[in-house]
């Protein structure tokens, strides 16, 4: 595919090409990842500015996103990526497997650092999700601080930078500058421009910023920091699309292929029906989201792997309001079992006091079927991200949905995010919605090319 970049993609580009140090602060969708990618190789291939690159990243995106997004564009071809991921073999292993770029969970910085030591030999760093570097006194930033000085060029990378108030910045821009513009120390960049918020006698429990310490910080990041308010100067369709790919686990791999194989061989290709369609895919869809159901209705857990990077989608987000569309209703049970324990404000979408409260700020997470709201609601006001935790072959139910966020008086840029499995069921529902076409059509001919391929492969 080709990459034919907005224009606030190219200043960006731009800005990586000749910053050493650069804080992309730029909302999810947006591109953050082709931006970095192309700026990566253009410092590697044309200036010869770089030799070894690391991007730390979330588990689920440091497993298949920057790969695929490599992959996917026909300028960034030459780039060698590798995931350094799995047991202290397996990443050591990578580390020693020729590429350009190496893409290592967050978990593992403090066993990179360890494993290296002096001999550091990445020049350029990223940080996808920068703000989870946030706290001064987390293991991975003390890690990442003690080998800056052997990285030429650092790039963070997040669409939230201070998700619980401006003290977020401090540990983010040390790592960017190593403490030249809001101090060397949290201490004193604290003193200097906030103030005990709530407290009792001996303790202070939170602070709030003096006035015009706003201001004041903006101005002394914004030359290092690419931007605070996009919005000022980002030209962008309204309704962005952002494809979030999951990678199975080996188990969870088996499981699947075992599933399809056993029953896409079960039925004759040319007697196939649209009914037996639908159920065939259904079961394969459930089982891309983590579940089945068995012949008495009971859930039957398969994997965690969907879960995993959905949890890591909402900490993107860090508390920016999302409505989340499932498909099935063990997907339900299973989304609200894994946020019991967030402090987010978490509905489940039934009647039109939660269209008020959402719609009121009162909600961070609104689970919704999409039968159950494509028509008549509006939820605009409530937020601008939607995420796709269960696809489904309906795209009139996908559009529908869609639009109870991209709707007239919707003031912020719609972003929607799908979490699609990769090498399974899911990317033909998405290939489906994306084609716009007829929905049995797609169906029976997506059916049909697994039965073609399983049947190849000799199973």
């Amino acid at each position: 595919m080709k990459f034919i970049p907005h224009a606030y993609q190219s200043y960006c580009i731009n800005r990586l090409l000749v910053d050493e140090a650069l804080g992309l602060f730029l909302d999810m969708g947006l591109g953050k990842t082709v931006i970095t990618l192309t700026g990566i190789n253009d410092l590697k291939y044309n200036r010869f500015a770089i030799s070894k690159v690391l991007v730390i990243a979330p588990k689920k995106v440091a497993e298949a996103t920057w790969a695929k997004e490599a992959a996917k564009w026909d300028h960034l071809k030459m780039l060698r990526v590798t995931a350094v991921l799995g047991s202290q073999a397996k990443r050591i292993r990578a580390l020693n497997t020729p590429a350009d770029i190496y893409v290592i969970n967050r978990e593992n910085v403090q066993w990179l650092v360890d494993y290296y030591r002096n001999s550091w030999p990445f020049d350029m760093v990223v940080v996808d999700e920068f703000s989870s570097f946030k706290n001064h006194q987390a293991k991975r930033f003390k890690s990442l601080s003690w080998v800056r000085k052997h990285i030429t060029r650092f790039v963070g990378l997040t669409g939230t930078p201070a998700p619980n108030g401006l003290l977020d910045l401090w540990a983010q821009v040390f790592l960017l500058d190593g403490g030249q513009r809001l101090g060397t120390k949290i201490s004193h960049f604290r003193e200097r421009y906030f103030e005990p918020d709530q407290r009792d006698r001996d303790h202070i429990f939170s602070y709030a910023p003096k006035p015009g310490a706003d201001d004041v910080i903006r101005q002394l990041i914004g030359d290092i920091c690419v931007s605070m308010k996009a919005e000022d100067y980002l030209e962008l369709p309204d309704i962005i699309y952002n494809t979030v790919p999951v990678v199975l686990d080996s188990k969870a791999n088996t499981a699947y292929e075992k599933l399809e194989r056993e029953m896409l061989l079960e039925i004759d290709e040319t007697t196939i029906d649209a009914g037996s369609a639908a159920v065939l895919t259904n079961k394969l869809l459930q089982l891309c989201n983590g579940a089945v159901y068995d012949e008495n209705r009971e859930i039957v857990e398969i994997h965690h792997c969907k879960l995993e990077a959905f949890l890591e989608l909402i900490e993107g987000l860090n508390g920016q309001p999302v409505l989340v569309f499932y498909n099935f209703q063990h997907d339900l049970l299973r989304i609200k079992k894994a946020l019991e324990k967030s402090k987010l404000k978490i509905r489940e979408l039934k009647g039109p006091q939660d269209e008020t409260d959402w719609n009121d700020r009162k909600i961070d997470i609104l689970l919704a079927h999409p039968a159950s709201c494509a028509y008549g609601l509006n939820l605009q006001k409530g937020g601008n991200h939607v995420i796709w935790f269960g696809l489904n072959w309906s795209l009139e139910l996908y559009q529908q949905a869609n639009k109870r966020l991209h709707r007239q008086g919707q003031t912020e840029k719609v972003i929607i995010h799908h979490l699609v499995v990769e090498g399974g069921v899911d990317e033909d529902v998405i290939t489906a919605l994306e084609d716009k076409g007829s929905t049995q059509d797609s169906l029976m001919n997506a059916l049909k090319a697994r039965i073609k391929k399983v049947s190849e492969n000799g199973a």
